[in-house]
């Protein structure tokens, strides 16, 4: 059986990010855990869990929504990381990684919200 999520290259990369997050997040300081770490963890969940969720909607409307909260998880994210760098968590080079590949999935999910957001004007 299939998804149709499945099939979305952004939700594929979101996977990835996901994995990339959690692998960061674990060398955070342990009194981290039910703060940054446990924030950063679930806004990244968030992005690829609302564009599985936005796929199998009935309307475009509906799932032009859920991408917009995916993208917006996104942004807390990026956000999340740059406190993780002002707290000294993150090298700065760790840091301009993870906001490349958050960067990347935003461009793609903006990409995909337009997309729809073409079809339901039309």
């Amino acid at each position: 059986m299939s998804f149709k999520f499945e099939k979305l290259v952004v939700w594929q990369e979101a996977r990835v990010l996901v994995k990339k997050i959690y692998e960061i997040t674990a060398n955070f300081p342990n009194n981290e855990q039910f703060g940054l770490t446990n924030q950063l963890r679930r806004a990244t969940i968030s992005i690829v869990l609302n564009l599985a969720e936005g796929a199998n909607r009935n309307s475009d409307k509906e799932t032009a929504r859920f991408f917009e909260m995916s993208h917006t998880s996104i942004d807390e994210v990026v956000t999340g990381f740059y406190m993780a760098l002002d707290l000294g968590y993150v090298s700065q080079t760790k840091f301009d990684e993870i906001y490349e590949l958050l960067s990347k999935q935003a461009a793609k999910t903006v990409a995909l919200k337009k997309s729809l957001r073409s079809s339901i004007s039309n």
